[in-house]
């Protein structure tokens, strides 16, 4: 009995704790609401492209140091990394995005996308159409908040302004460069993705696979080529390469159990140059998508089985079989930490409530954030995704039967001011929590 109460003792504590902070938090964060929604419109009108964030990530480093920062600027290209120290207690890791997509925004909105100049001078069409404005204004709100509130916690904040999540560059960029060797090793790591089928109030929380990994590969068939009127002197590289698409197609279906999630997509096929030659070769790319190292490399083993017994089957000598290149850079899944999930949606229950804590599936797209969590110093990372469609607009898109516009699309138009406001409450709530444990 006397260990029953102990227990329950250790349990409840830590909540009713938290919930006398959770007003301060609240009022905090609705004031920090306007100047960071200020602030996402200003980078919403004025995005950069991938490695090209150089005004953007001054405007970051600013923000930094106008509350109090040690910053350092250009880490690893064009991210900015900060630390802030306040006492002994753990180090906890923010992270947003900075770059923008080579898109054409279609929203009609007073503070629409502007077009920007590329490295070659040529004026290019770019939007955020992948919510990072609204990821560096919630980022920069919840650090104002926090500073603000930093009578509640102590710890070291340690946050990086990232370049070139779309290109999966920045991140690697930066540990490569020394993240956790010149800068505190993060006892957590958290950062947030708008996502358009939730609506602003919630946040999308899993524990293990949020994103998945991703992977290229490129296959040269080769053959003979020769005259298309004389296919028996040839080995044509064209049908080996239909005959090895459609037999990708297998490795999902018939190679992995069901219960292992992956995808096998033939992007990109060129060959030949004339309706009458047949070539010597044919080009393919691959990407590949998958939750575990076991299932990518089946699922790698299996292309290279294919390519090399299709040419065969039509006859090329094994010094002529296809070439599987499989690209070095990769996108690692991004799996949460289950343990750090877990103590995130009691902290984002405390903020919003549990009914706005929605238990959302795997997706197939990539994100470089996952990066973090590979590395030697095995750091618990955890991704939120936070929702970004107002409860008005999803109900109105339900009654006709429609969707959001999804991320990447040239119209998408987020609830900005709701979303920007639920992440730095929750966000806000995330480190206080587990800076006091």
């Amino acid at each position: 009995m006397i260990r029953f109460i102990f227990i329950l003792f250790v349990l409840v504590l830590p909540t009713g704790a938290f919930a006398q902070i959770k007003n301060l938090i609240k009022e905090e964060a609705s004031k920090q609401t306007a100047y960071a929604l200020e602030l996402c419109k200003y980078l919403h009108e004025n995005p950069e492209l991938s490695f090209q964030e150089f005004e953007t990530s001054v405007r970051m480093a600013s923000e930094l140091k106008e509350i109090g920062f040690e910053v350092t600027e250009k880490f690893a290209g064009n991210s900015v990394v900060g630390i802030y120290k306040n006492g002994e207690g753990p180090t906890v890791f923010l992270r947003t995005d900075m770059d923008a997509l080579p898109v054409k925004e279609n929203t009609g909105l007073p503070f629409a996308s502007k077009k920007m100049a590329d490295l070659d001078g040529n004026q290019v069409s770019v939007m955020h159409a992948c919510g990072h404005d609204i990821h560096m204004s919630t980022w920069t709100g919840t650090l104002r908040t926090l500073v603000a509130l930093k009578d509640e916690w102590k710890g070291t904040l340690m946050v990086i302004a990232q370049q070139a999540e779309e290109y999966s560059g920045g991140a690697g960029q930066a540990i490569d460069a020394g993240l956790f060797s010149k800068f505190p090793v993060p006892d957590y790591a958290l950062a947030y993705h708008i996502n358009p089928e939730l609506e602003t109030g919630q946040i999308g929380l899993r524990g293990g696979p949020v994103f998945a990994g991703v992977k290229t590969v490129e296959i040269t068939v080769y053959g003979k080529g020769g005259h298309g009127a004389y296919p028996q002197k040839c080995i044509d590289p064209i049908v080996i390469s239909s005959r090895i698409v459609n037999d990708l197609q297998t490795i999902v279906s018939r190679e992995l159990s069901p219960t292992e999630p992956a995808v096998v997509t033939v992007g990109s096929i060129h060959g030949g140059t004339r309706p009458n030659i047949i070539p010597d070769e044919v080009k393919m790319e691959l990407t590949l998508r998958y939750f575990s190292d076991e299932t990518i490399a089946k699922v790698i083993a299996s292309i290279k089985r294919i390519s090399a017994n299709a040419a065969r089957v039509a006859g090329v000598p094994e010094d002529k079989l296809p070439l599987v290149y499989v690209l070095p850079s990769e996108t690692p899944p991004v799996l949460n930490d289950e343990a750090l999930s877990t103590k995130v949606s009691k902290f984002a229950t405390e903020i919003i409530g549990q009914e706005n804590i929605i238990e959302t599936q795997p997706e197939m797209v990539g994100e470089d954030f996952g990066k973090y969590g590979r590395t030697e110093e095995d750091i618990p990372i955890c991704l939120i995704w936070l929702g970004s469609t107002s409860p008005e607009e999803m109900q109105r898109l339900k009654a006709e039967g429609k969707a959001p516009y999804p991320l990447h699309s040239p119209q998408l138009n987020p609830d900005y001011e709701n979303t920007i406001k639920t992440g730095i409450e929750v966000m806000s709530g995330n480190v206080i929590g587990l800076m006091n444990k």
